[in-house]
C-alpha cells in the first residue's frame, strides 16, 4: 500500500520547495500539497487520513497542533521536518507525538525515500490492523446475533428481562433446563448484556472430562506437575479473568472437585495443579445443567453450599413444547440464519403444512433439534417451499418398543436411546453421553450393560 497524498505544513515566507520536490521525486504517483495554516492540516486530516502522510515543519510544530491532530485521528502518520537535526530535537519531535523526524539538507531525496519506506511499512501495518478490527467487529456482531434470545412467548420475554437485570450484578448465575433448550445462549446473552464485547467468555463442558483432567483444564498446571506437563499452563479460570466462565453440565462434577469449585465461587481464589501460589480470578461464573440439582443434593451427590452460592439467580429455560408461538419464530430464524451462512439456500419459505407439522411435534431435543430439522429440510428441499416431505418426520409418532413385561420394554427402550444417541453422534461416546445428560463413565456403564460391549470412539 502506498501513500495517496502527502500534506506539508510550511512556515511563513518559506514554501519548502526543496522538500516538496524531494517528496515528488520519491513518490511520483502521490499528490503532494503545501499548506500554510493549521486549520488546513486538520481539515485535510479529517477528510482523509488512512492513506496520507502529514509533514510538519519544525517552526510550525507544537504539542497543541500534534495533540489536535491525534484527537482527529490517533493513527495519523506524522513527520516533523527541521532545517537542522540533533538528538534533542528528534526526541522532542517524538515526545510531541510524531512518528518520525526528517532533516532538510544534502541528499534530501534519498532521506525522503528512506522515510517513505519506514512510513509505508507503518501504513501497511495500520491498514492490516483496521482490516482485523473490522473483521473482529463483524464477528462480534455475528456472535451477538447468535446469542440473541429468540422468541415471543411470555416465558422467553421474562427470561430476557431477567438477563438484563442480572447482567448488571457481578454474581454467579445458575441456568437450568432440558438438553437443547438454549442454556448456553442465555449464558452468553448475560455476558454481552453486561458489555462483554471486549472481555473473554469461555465455556467448559464439565461432563467431557474426568476429575483429574477437569482440574487441570479449569485451574491450569505448573511445569512438572504430572507426566507430560512440560510447561506451566493457565487454566480456564485464568483465561476468563475479567470476563465470564460458563460451566456447562456442572451437575456431573465429583463431590471432592465440587469443594474446590466452591472455594473459587466463594473467594475467587484457586491453585494450579502442582502449584503452591494462590491465584485470583474475577471471572463471573455461570453454571448450567439439565439435571435436578436439588434431587442430587438429597441423594448426596451435590453440595448444598455450592448450590446456594451458584443460585444467586436461577433462570429456568422452558422446553420448546411449552413455549407457545416460539416454534414458528425460531423455525424462521434458523431458516434465515442458514441462508445467511450458505447463500445458495436463500429464498426458501416454510409451507403452512410444514409449520403445522412442527407445531404438533413435541421436540424432545428442543431448540437444538428444531435447528437441525430446519437446516436439513432446507438442504433437502428442491423448490423454494419447505414441505412435510422435506422435514421427513411424522408428528406424534412415538417409538414402538418391543417386549412383553415392564422390565423387557424398559431395557429395550434404554437400548434404543443409547443406539440413537450413538447414531446421532457418529459413534462418539463422549458426545452421546452429553446428548443423553450422562457422564462419560455413566454412559459406558449403560452401554456395556445393554449392549454387552464398549464401542470404540
Amino acid at each position: 500500500m502506498h501513500f495517496a497524498r502527502i500534506t506539508i505544513l510550511a512556515p511563513e515566507h518559506d514554501p519548502l520547495d526543496d522538500l516538496r520536490s524531494a517528496f515528488c521525486d520519491a513518490a511520483p504517483d502521490c499528490n503532494v500539497e503545501i499548506v500554510s495554516a493549521d486549520e488546513q492540516v486538520l481539515r485535510s486530516l479529517g477528510a482523509r487520513s488512512d492513506d496520507s502522510l502529514f509533514v510538519i515543519h519544525g517552526r510550525r510544530a507544537n504539542a497543541g497542533l500534534i495533540g489536535a491532530m491525534r484527537n482527529v485521528s490517533s493513527t495519523a502518520l506524522i513527520v516533523i521536518a527541521a532545517d537542522q537535526g540533533s538528538v534533542e530535537t528528534a526526541a522532542s519531535a517524538i515526545n510531541m507525538g510524531a512518528n518520525d523526524f526528517l532533516v532538510r539538507g544534502p541528499q534530501l531525496t534519498a532521506r525522503v525515500v528512506t522515510l517513505l519506506g519506514k512510513m509505508g511499512y507503518l501504513l501497511n501495518v495500520l491498514s492490516e490492523a483496521r482490516s482485523l478490527d473490522a473483521r473482529n467487529t463483524q464477528l462480534q456482531k455475528a456472535l451477538e446475533f447468535r446469542c440473541q434470545i429468540i422468541g415471543d412467548s411470555p416465558q422467553i420475554k421474562a427470561i430476557a428481562e431477567r438477563v438484563q437485570m442480572v447482567a448488571r450484578v457481578p454474581r454467579p448465575v445458575l441456568i437450568v433446563g432440558e438438553r437443547g433448550t438454549g442454556k448456553e445462549v442465555v449464558a452468553r446473552a448475560i455476558h454481552f448484556a453486561q458489555g462483554g464485547h471486549l472481555r473473554p467468555i469461555i465455556t467448559v463442558n464439565c461432563a467431557a472430562f474426568s476429575t483429574a483432567l477437569l482440574e487441570s483444564e479449569l485451574f491450569g498446571h505448573e511445569k512438572g506437575a504430572f507426566t507430560g506437563a512440560d510447561e506451566t499452563r493457565d487454566g480456564k479460570f485464568g483465561l476468563a479473568h475479567g470476563g465470564t466462565l460458563i460451566l456447562d453440565e456442572i451437575g456431573h462434577m465429583s463431590l471432592p472437585f465440587q469443594r474446590k469449585i466452591l472455594r473459587v465461587v466463594e473467594y475467587g481464589t484457586y491453585n494450579r495443579v502442582g502449584g503452591q501460589k494462590e491465584l485470583k480470578t474475577t471471572a463471573r461464573i455461570i453454571a448450567a445443567t439439565n439435571v435436578d440439582l436439588r434431587q442430587r443434593i438429597r441423594e448426596g451427590e451435590f453440595l448444598s453450599d455450592l448450590y446456594d452460592r451458584l443460585a444467586f439467580e436461577v433462570i429456568e429455560v422452558p422446553p420448546l413444547r411449552d413455549r407457545e408461538g416460539d416454534i414458528e419464530v425460531l423455525a424462521q430464524h434458523f431458516l434465515d440464519q442458514f441462508a445467511r451462512e450458505i447463500p445458495m439456500f436463500a429464498g426458501k419459505q416454510l409451507s403452512r403444512s410444514a409449520l403445522t407439522m412442527l407445531r404438533r411435534y413435541r421436540f424432545p431435543g428442543n431448540v437444538r433439534e428444531l435447528k437441525n430439522i430446519i437446516e436439513r429440510a432446507a438442504y433437502r428441499d428442491t423448490t423454494d417451499e419447505i414441505t412435510p416431505d422435506d422435514i421427513g418426520m411424522l408428528a406424534d409418532s412415538p417409538h414402538e418398543v418391543a417386549g412383553g413385561n415392564f422390565k423387557e420394554r424398559l431395557d429395550n427402550f434404554c437400548r434404543l436411546m443409547l443406539s440413537e444417541a450413538m447414531q446421532d453422534c457418529r459413534n462418539n461416546q463422549a458426545a452421546a453421553a452429553r446428548q443423553l445428560g450422562l457422564s462419560y463413565h455413566q454412559f459406558r456403564y449403560y452401554y456395556g450393560k445393554y449392549w454387552g460391549e464398549e464401542s470404540d470412539e
